[in-house]
């Protein structure tokens, strides 16, 4: 029965939220545009949201895109460049550690201005308070795996989530074997992640989809024309 979650959790969830994740946010885009933003309410409580958005955003950039580049990165081409398991192990500890604490501080301050805040409770939509909550526990969850991930410095742990990750994307049947063994902590940690991908089109998580990035190439200066305004003394005719 072990066997069966396992594969069932860490073997086929993970292709279900991904499809879901990328269906989802087209058909919303396509049907529901003029809901794909992130919905702010900084005219509510400013100071806090600035300060508690600029660390969680920072925190939870560098914490997606060191999950990205460490999980799916192969593993061939860390030995090619001299980085061993173990100091790879390290940096994730030490990098991710920092940005955790930094996003779950802001996440913190997040959640705190979401629900204790009468207007911003008010102006809450029950998919906000869920969403920021769910990122509230994946981020603890996240910092709870550092302490058994400095009884593995030998980065043999890591190793096995590089596996499974780029096991599912070069779709291993076998996959979910490579995580069977590995601390609940961790299992609990990727499960909540694989649901997130799973919520995300269904909420303000969308507007991550949305970087401007043609401002970086758009030109410099903006033309702005002031509007003449007509004299209350002039007759239509003029």
């Amino acid at each position: 029965m072990a066997a069966y979650i396992n594969t069932l959790v860490f073997g086929f969830y993970p292709y279900i939220a991904l499809a879901v994740l990328a269906i989802g946010s087209v058909i919303r885009y396509d049907r529901e545009p003029y809901t794909w933003r992130s919905g702010s309410s900084q005219l509510l409580r400013r100071k806090q949201l600035v300060m508690g958005s600029v660390l969680f955003h920072v925190g939870v950039i560098i914490i997606f895109f060191g999950h990205l580049i460490g999980l799916l990165t192969p593993i061939a081409i860390f030995d090619a460049m001299g980085i061993s398991h173990s100091a790879k192990q390290i940096l994730a500890i030490v990098a991710g550690g920092i940005a955790g604490v930094m996003a779950i501080i802001g996440a913190t301050m997040l959640v705190h201005r979401r629900l204790f805040d009468a207007r911003v409770r008010a102006t809450s939509s029950a998919s906000d308070t869920f969403i920021i909550i769910l990122l509230w526990l994946q981020l603890l969850l996240g910092l709870a795996t550092i302490p058994i991930s400095m009884q593995h410095l030998d980065g043999h742990e890591m190793v096995k989530f590089m596996t499974w990750a780029q096991g599912i994307f070069t779709f291993q049947s076998d996959a979910a074997s490579y995580v069977a063994d590995a601390s609940p902590i961790f299992k609990a940690h990727l499960f909540l992640g694989l649901t997130i991908l799973l919520v995300f089109p269904f909420t303000r998580l969308v507007h991550m989809l949305s970087v401007p990035i043609r401002y970086f190439w758009r030109p410099g200066y903006q033309v702005v024309r002031r509007r003449e305004q007509k004299s209350p003394f002039k007759s239509p005719a003029e």
